[in-house]
């Protein structure tokens, strides 16, 4: 291929330069001629004689640097061209790619690069360049950038494919598809794929299609192939970029290997006791094929499949299981073979030798272990009649020691409340107590089975014991309270429906009859265990009526003994709306009491009782703690309290009367028994000094030994029995004026903290109401 800069060296001269313009047009991409094609392109310009521009098709290399002075591409022509006028241009890179002269010359400035930008359309006008006015409509033309192969081909990363190893010659693998920037309508964006290695395999076309070449893939042996691609273009020159990639190809498993085992014999120890599904081991087979492949099939010898099974595992290994209990007193091992087989989709030449293993041996030793008693059924059924016992005796059950040892068995029933007891040695079942199907229907037990050693094993049985019924409760009157008479009731009206019903479970039909005739009323059995009283008489009025009652037999037609019950209907008499509906029924008033009524009265007679009795009570304590006061004295007491404990009862501990006592002799009497307080003994002079008394008082708490321990103080302001004054306290006063006299010498005489008051009252009774 020439080179650039040769050619553009013949394109200088003339002659050479509508070689140029044929050449660049064949080499230039589809989209250049396509603009071309418009409109708008300089070669429809060329085309219209009439038009004043004139210049020739513009086109210009790539990747060419940039030159000084710049490389001139083309001439603007026009024939309004002069002097005064000048060419301006715009559009794509006006300016500053592409620049034009005073004479019209087209330059390029800077490098191009067609795989960024493969054409600029620009703009150009005509101006005179005194009024700046144009001088003739503007008109665009298209600079093409021409291709040069500057671009190698690329693959997209990480290329794989797969194939299944059964797949035929010519079968496609995949395909490959490498990019080239540079134009695809030119050689320079051909390409062309070759393989460089595994072309035993393998081969590629142009399209980039990877093709299978044999039809003897086996994954078993590789399951992988690394291939070298490269793309070139420029196919048909020696000079063109290339590039290579790797691509992987992965060979697809398919079911083509058949399941072997990899022993021929395998041996197992399980237990007697073991239960059925228990796993006893692994059956471990090999197949070249891949998991998701590997589907073999097991068979076990005829007869022990009854006793074992065979399923698989997630890893398609067999899996040897019991379907029955193993019984070491009966088989203690087992010898029998297990066979393998596969359908696979061909069969490999692996799958022809004469070694294979399809079949294996297979020995189960059964180990003998302690096992507990077992009963002949594992759920016994029984049944007997409720109602007085006349045959205790129930039924039996059964177990024995499975190990060849034999012990004894004994029975029991651990359940106290069980109806049902065992004979210990024989496993016979009687009755306890008598039965009442109306109270429980059935009872569920369970029999223990526990051999006759020291710590012996167990077992148990399930019983089920259903009590049959017998003939014994009398039938019950219901509906009742449906029947009613209305006063508008005529003769022959059916004022209701009367049924009956048996706790005894039978298919006896019940019958009706009245006991005891009545005038009003009779009786009418439907035969279909119902009864309908009819009325004889009307005229019944809820004003002038009285009670009225049927007493009616009932018989349950039960076996082998029939019961009968008499039953009392009372009928309510009403006054009724159309169509006999209950407006309002008189209501008969029921003579005696029930026994609810009765208790409820007696308790609470009982109840009131009690609290009256715990009121005496605390009354009679209350007085007993207290001192008892004089019934003609009304005192008033002062309390202060400097004290510690005491508590409540100290302002009822604590009386006035007991310091005016000691002025009574023959009131005054000490009780039975030790006082809250001690005693006070009368001082040996009534008018005294009133410290004298109040340290007798003391005296006497301190050497008091039944006197409670109190640790108080109490001050008392009060007025004795014995003074003539009288009582000061207010609850005697009036404003009318008293009638007691105040003797001077009296209160003068209990000493000089008295004086004060018998200057007050002593001389003159007119001043005691001002003075007080």
């Amino acid at each position: 291929m020439m080179k650039l800069s040769a050619w553009r060296q013949m394109t200088e001269p003339g002659c050479w330069a509508g070689i140029l313009v044929v050449l660049c047009t064949l080499s230039m991409g589809a989209d250049v001629q396509q603009a071309l094609k418009t409109p708008s392109m300089p070669s429809r310009v060329l085309q219209r004689h009439k038009r004043d521009w004139k210049w020739d098709k513009l086109y210009v290399y790539e990747e060419s640097p940039p030159k000084n002075p710049p490389e001139k591409i083309g001439k603007l022509e026009n024939t309004h061209f002069s002097r005064n006028s000048r060419f301006v241009l715009s559009g794509d890179g006006a300016k500053d790619i592409f620049s034009v002269n005073d004479n019209g010359d087209i330059f390029v400035n800077a490098k191009l690069d067609r795989e960024k930008k493969s054409a600029y359309r620009l703009s150009v006008s005509i101006i005179n360049i005194e009024n700046k006015k144009p001088l003739d409509k503007n008109d665009t033309f298209v600079i093409v950038v021409l291709d040069i192969n500057d671009n190698s081909p690329v693959f997209p990363p990480n290329l794989s494919g797969s194939i299944s190893e059964s797949s035929t010659a010519g079968s496609i693998v995949m395909k490959v598809n490498a990019t080239d920037a540079d134009d695809p309508t030119t050689p320079n964006g051909n390409i062309v794929y070759e393989l460089k290695n595994g072309t035993d395999l393998f081969e590629i076309n142009n399209k980039g299609e990877i093709t299978l070449k044999k039809s003897n893939l086996d994954r078993e042996k590789q399951s992988q192939y690394l291939i070298t691609v490269q793309g070139k273009d420029l196919p048909t020159s020696l000079s063109g970029n290339s590039a290579t990639t790797i691509v992987t190809i992965n060979i697809n498993d398919v079911n083509d290997n058949i399941a072997t085992f990899k022993t021929g014999k395998y041996q197992f120890n399980v237990k007697e006791d073991s239960k059925p599904e228990f796993e006893i081991g692994k059956l471990e087979v090999e197949d070249k094929d891949e998991i998701q492949n590997k589907d073999p099939t097991f068979t076990i010898q005829h007869k022990y499949n009854e006793v074992f099974g065979i399923k698989r595992n997630n890893e398609k290994d067999g899996i040897l299981s019991l379907k029955v209990p193993l019984d070491y007193e009966t088989v203690k091992m087992y010898t029998f073979t297990v066979y393998v087989d596969e359908h696979t989709v061909s069969k490999s030449a692996d799958n022809q030798g004469q070694n294979l293993l399809k079949e294996a041996q297979i020995t189960i030793n059964v180990i003998d272990v302690d096992e507990p008693p077992v009963f002949n059924q594992t759920e016994y059924n029984f049944s007997i009649y409720e109602g007085p016992i006349k045959s205790m005796f129930i039924g039996a059950v059964s177990a024995k020691d499975p190990d060849s040892t034999g012990y004894k068995i004994r029975y029991s029933i651990e359940d106290p409340n069980c109806p049902v007891t065992v004979d210990p040695a024989q496993g016979r079942l009687y009755l306890k107590r008598q039965l009442d199907r109306e109270q429980e229907s059935s009872y569920t037990f369970h029999v223990t089975a526990h051999e006759d050693k020291l710590n012996g094993l167990k077992s148990n049985a399930v019983v089920k014991l259903k009590v049959l019924d017998i003939n014994d409760n009398e039938p019950e009157l219901i509906n009742g309270s449906n029947v009613y008479v209305c006063e508008s009731d005529k003769p022959g009206t059916i004022i209701g429906t009367i049924g009956a019903y048996d706790k005894d479970e039978h298919s006896g039909r019940f019958r009706f009859t009245l006991a005891k005739k009545s005038s009003n009323f009779s009786l009418i059995d439907n035969l279909d265990n119902t009864a309908s009283i009819k009325l004889k008489n009307g005229g019944f009025s809820t004003e002038h009526s009285v009670e009225h009652v049927l007493e009616i037999e009932i018989a349950d037609g039960g076996t082998p003994k029939e019961l009968k019950s008499i039953n009392l209907l009372p009928i309510k008499v009403c006054t009724c709306q159309s169509g006999r509906q209950m407006e309002y029924c008189m209501a008969y008033a029921q003579t005696g009491m029930s026994v609810s009524a009765l208790l409820a009265i007696l308790l609470c007679i009982v109840t009131i009782l009690v609290i009256v009795i715990l009121i005496v009570l605390r009354r009679r304590y209350q007085k007993d703690i207290l001192v008892t006061k004089s019934s003609g004295e009304i005192h008033e007491q002062l309390v202060r309290y400097d004290e510690e404990g005491g508590g409540e009862m100290d302002t009822n501990g604590y009386d006035v009367s007991i310091l005016t006592s000691a002025c009574h002799d023959s009131s005054f009497r000490p009780g039975a028994g030790p006082s809250l307080y001690a005693m006070v003994k009368k001082p040996s002079a009534c008018k005294g000094e009133m410290a004298v008394m109040i340290e007798a008082k003391k005296d006497e708490a301190d050497h008091d030994r039944d006197g409670i321990p109190y640790d108080t103080l109490h001050i008392y302001g009060y007025e004795g029995s014995e003074s003539l004054a009288g009582s000061l306290s207010s609850l005697g006063s009036s404003s009318s004026g008293s009638n007691l006299d105040y003797d001077y010498d009296f209160l003068n005489e209990w000493g000089p903290r008295f004086r004060t008051l018998a200057q007050l009252y002593g001389v003159d009774g007119s001043d005691t109401d001002s003075s007080y």
